[in-house]
């Protein structure tokens, strides 16, 4: 996996329903708000928790 891929943990469907809105690596989750991601069908709290450390692990978050 490289350092930039989303991380496994936040399941498949999550995984493909991000990508299916474009979103396939931490650095473009990055560039949206928790809220839009929340909205996404698919991605929930957990979701954007892994999401979250993630980013935070790299000294990135997401737009407030």
């Amino acid at each position: 996996m490289t350092e930039d891929a989303l991380p496994r943990a936040i399941g498949k469907v999550a995984t493909r329903e991000l990508a299916l809105h474009g979103i396939t690596t931490l650095s473009e989750a990055a560039e949206r708000t928790e809220r839009d991601l929340l909205a996404i069908h698919g991605v929930g709290p957990k979701a954007i928790r892994i999401l979250r450390e993630e980013l935070a692990a790299t000294g990135r978050s997401f737009v407030p």
